[in-house]
């Protein structure tokens, strides 16, 4: 008996001689009850392999995994008066901002969670602790390969099947880094098949209308029948001289009765390139992220200027904060000891998004030491710039004084008046 056969009957379908695909529609109920995704109304398999094919995917979940993954994820520890200090000393620090597992960049490693969330709704990671349970390595773990489930005492038990070793292991909640994605692990993927479906199909038949061959741009009419020697001097002397994208905008004589008629896109034609424009912003919709940052503009919106920028502070605050809170949660609650919960905290810091925007950085930069919220030399380190002396002090404007303190000079408490004691003007 065949791996499919037994897949099939299985899940109580009928079973077929042939072998299982993952992009043959006549397979999706099977991989609809197995995986939990599902055929759609277009009848095109939706699973994450053929989800990343289409482009507004792969471009969405892209954008998120590198924009992510490349922001600075920072340790911190709280001190008591509630100021806190970056935490380069804690065991946690080097594997979040250098490497996990010693294989795979701190980069790398959160690009992984961000593509399992977006794919499954769930991103596993296998913690690996020492002797006396220091947490030392987080590999990464397939969301495919991982199965969870709730036991009876109310813990979580996962089950992962090793593709490295070839061997199912049993794991408990404390070996697991698990983060879950919106409404406790919901797959985009599955809720999205209806959409991501109907765009495979469109695809699908705008690349059967180029295999057919491109419409031609348009038809010579004679007023007679031609002879075979006849179409072959017309094809060299009037159709090659004109054809191709090197020779267009020539110009060509018509005798003997000719016409030539253009042939412009049929609405059919016309109708599957809306269709498919309309799937992009669809698709972005699921993923909230604005199509223009995939490079979707739609009609009347230019890819540049502050519109734009607007937008990306949007999706800053709306889109990827929402991203940065559920993966700093997940690291506070199950790679930090509980009794380290209440000092140590895990943190993105969004300042990287600014880095490429030189003017917005340098704005933000001279209000906080023009307003003493930081020092020039904390505002130099952001830069990679080194300090200099008597840059550690907090300097504010002074230009907002009383109207009766106008022309004024104020006297430090070191100085005494240039009168004296009594204000009177002393003699040398």
């Amino acid at each position: 008996m065949s791996v499919g056969t037994a897949l099939r009957r299985l899940v109580g379908l009928q079973a077929k001689s042939r072998a299982l695909s993952v992009v043959d529609g006549r397979d999706a109920p099977l991989w609809s009850r197995l995986l939990g995704y599902g055929d759609s109304a277009s009848g095109k398999v939706v699973t994450p392999e053929t989800a990343m094919q289409v482009a507004t995917v792969w471009s969405c979940i892209r954008l998120l995994a590198e924009t992510i993954a490349t922001l600075p994820l920072v340790v911190y520890e709280r001190k008591d008066d509630d100021s806190r200090v970056v935490a380069r000393s804690h065991p946690l620090s080097t594997l979040l901002r250098v490497s996990p597992d010693g294989e795979h960049t701190a980069v790398e490693f959160i690009e992984g969670l961000i593509i399992s969330l977006c794919l499954n709704g769930h991103a596993f990671g296998e913690k690996i602790r020492s002797a006396n349970g220091r947490l030392v390595a987080i590999h990464p773990m397939l969301f495919n390969r991982t199965t969870a489930r709730r036991l009876d005492d109310g813990s979580w038990q996962y089950r992962y099947d090793d593709p490295m070793t070839r061997m199912v292991r049993i794991l408990s909640e404390d070996d697991v880094f698990h983060v879950r994605g919106f409404g406790n692990g919901l797959s985009p993927i599955a809720f999205a098949r209806q959409t991501i479906g109907a765009s495979i199909a469109a695809d699908e038949a705008a690349g059967r209308l180029f295999a057919n061959g491109v419409r031609p741009s348009g038809v010579l009419e004679v007023s007679q029948v031609l002879k075979k020697e006849q179409r072959q001097d017309l094809r060299d002397n009037i159709v090659a001289p004109l054809a191709g994208s090197q020779n267009a905008g020539g110009i060509f004589v018509l005798e003997a009765g000719m016409k030539f008629t253009p042939i412009s896109l049929n609405p059919d034609d016309a109708q599957l390139l809306e269709t498919r424009r309309w799937h992009v912003e669809e698709i972005c919709r699921w993923f909230m992220v604005p199509p223009i940052l995939i490079g979707h503009a739609a009609q009347g919106q230019t890819m540049w200027g502050s519109g734009v920028e607007q937008i990306n502070l949007g999706w800053l605050s709306t889109g990827l904060r929402n991203w940065l809170n559920r993966i700093e949660a997940a690291i506070l609650l199950r790679l930090f000891m509980p009794g380290e919960r209440g000092r140590y905290y895990a943190e993105f810091n969004i300042e990287g998004l600014l880095r490429a925007d030189s003017k917005t950085r340098t704005d933000l930069l001279a209000r906080r030491v023009q307003n003493g919220l930081m020092n020039r030399n904390e505002a130099r380190r952001l830069d990679n710039l080194p300090p200099y002396e008597g840059g550690e002090a907090y300097t504010v404007q002074s230009n907002l004084l009383p109207i009766d303190m106008l022309g004024k000079v104020a006297v430090q408490p070191n100085e005494k008046p240039i009168g004296g004691e009594d204000g009177a003007h002393q003699e040398q």
